[in-house]
């Protein structure tokens, strides 16, 4: 099977780690340039689950009790945000055409 990646060009994601591992599994990445928008909806969840895990300053004792947190949050995102987050993709493709690739709000 061959298999090709898509990753932002974070810092983490260009350690020599990480390369050195997708190189050494064959995995081809897709060319992505730097500081383009990012259209993937995932990140509003990502944002959306901290903000709920972390809600009122809360902080953990133990990995297993910030686990737990998230794995309800997660078990938690309101189908409504899935919904908005899905709808606003044709507006974040047209916006991301109008500035030729640049930064959207989004």
């Amino acid at each position: 099977m061959s298999w090709v990646f898509q990753q932002d060009n974070a810092a983490v994601h260009n350690a020599r780690l990480t390369k050195d591992f997708f190189r050494e599994n064959n995995i081809t990445l897709l060319d992505h340039p730097a500081c383009s928008p990012d259209l993937n909806p995932i990140e509003n969840i990502w944002g959306w689950m901290a903000r709920e895990v972390y809600k009122n300053g809360h902080q953990f004792q133990t990995v297993d009790a910030l686990c737990e947190a998230i794995f309800t949050t997660w078990s938690n995102v309101p189908t409504s945000l899935l919904e908005t987050l899905a709808s606003s993709m044709p507006k974040r493709i047209f916006e991301v055409i109008n500035k030729n690739g640049g930064a959207t709000h989004y």
